[in-house]
C-alpha cells in the first residue's frame, strides 16, 4: 500500500444514496465493505463525515436562523452520520471508535489525539464527529485539522465526481479533468476542492489531497494502492 494512514473525508450527501435526504443503508454497507477491504490490508483509516444530508448550518442561516445555533445543529448531524457508519462498519466486522469534538459521553468518546492514534495503531477505524467543535468551520476544515493531528499521509476526499475538473462536469460537458494539480494552480484557477480555510491549512502543512469517486466499487483500494485514480493535489 502506498499510504499507511489515511483520512477519508465523506460528504453527508454521499450517505443519501439515491434518496432525497437521510441515510441509505445500502450505500452505508457498500462504503463499509470498501473500508474493510483496505483495513484488512493494514491501512489505518480515520474518517470525517459531513452532515448535509440531515442539516446544514449555512442553509439555516440563509433562512433566518442564528448561524451559531445552525452550525451546532450541523455538528450534531455529523454525529448521527458517524453513528450510522460505525454501525455499518461493525456489521462488516470492522472494529471502530467514534470520537466527537463536542462531549456526548453516552454515545461517543471525546476527541483525544493520543487516544485516536492508539486506536489507529491497534487497527481500529476512527470516525471523527462534531466537526471542529466550533461554529463557522466546515467539516472540510475538521478533516484537514484531524489529518494533521493524527499525522495522516494523505486526505482522500470521496465524492460522486471522479476528480477535479476545469468546470463542473455535471453542468459543462467540455470540462477537462486534471490527473495532478498544484495547490497554487487550484487557487489561481478558482477551482472548488475544499473551502479556502481547509485548503490553505492543508497546503501549509504539506498534506496532499486526492479527490476521487467513492461510489465506484474498488476505487478506495486503488487510491491507497497508488493507482492514478481521481485527481491528486500536490505542492
Amino acid at each position: 500500500m502506498k499510504y499507511k494512514r489515511i483520512l477519508l473525508k465523506l460528504s453527508g450527501e454521499a450517505l443519501m444514496g439515491n434518496r432525497q435526504y437521510g441515510i441509505d443503508p445500502v450505500r452505508l454497507a457498500e462504503y463499509a465493505k470498501d473500508i474493510k477491504e483496505i483495513t484488512d490490508l493494514g491501512v489505518q483509516v480515520a474518517i470525517v463525515i459531513g452532515g448535509g444530508n440531515i442539516f446544514r448550518g449555512v442553509a439555516g442561516a440563509m433562512n433566518g436562523m442564528d448561524r451559531v445555533q445552525g452550525d451546532h445543529m450541523g455538528m450534531l448531524a455529523t454525529v448521527i452520520n458517524g453513528l450510522a457508519l460505525q454501525n455499518a462498519l461493525e456489521d462488516a466486522d470492522v472494529k471502530t471508535r467514534l470520537q466527537t469534538a463536542i462531549k456526548i459521553n453516552e454515545v461517543a468518546e471525546p476527541f483525544i489525539r493520543r487516544k485516536a492514534m492508539s486506536h489507529l495503531n491497534k487497527g481500529r477505524v476512527v470516525i471523527f464527529g462534531g466537526g471542529t467543535g466550533n461554529p463557522y468551520f466546515t467539516t472540510d476544515s475538521a478533516a484537514v485539522l484531524r489529518a494533521i493531528e493524527i499525522e495522516a499521509d494523505v486526505i482522500l476526499k470521496g465524492t460522486r465526481v471522479d476528480g477535479i475538473y476545469t468546470a463542473d462536469p455535471e453542468k459543462d460537458s467540455t470540462a477537462v479533468k486534471f490527473d495532478h494539480i498544484t495547490f497554487d494552480d487550484v487557487l489561481r484557477k478558482g477551482l472548488k476542492v475544499m473551502d479556502t480555510t481547509a485548503f490553505t491549512l492543508s497546503q501549509e502543512n504539506k498534506l496532499p489531497i486526492i479527490v476521487f469517486d467513492m461510489n465506484k466499487k474498488g476505487n478506495l483500494l486503488k487510491v491507497v494502492s497508488g493507482e492514478n485514480i481521481g485527481t491528486e493535489v500536490i505542492l
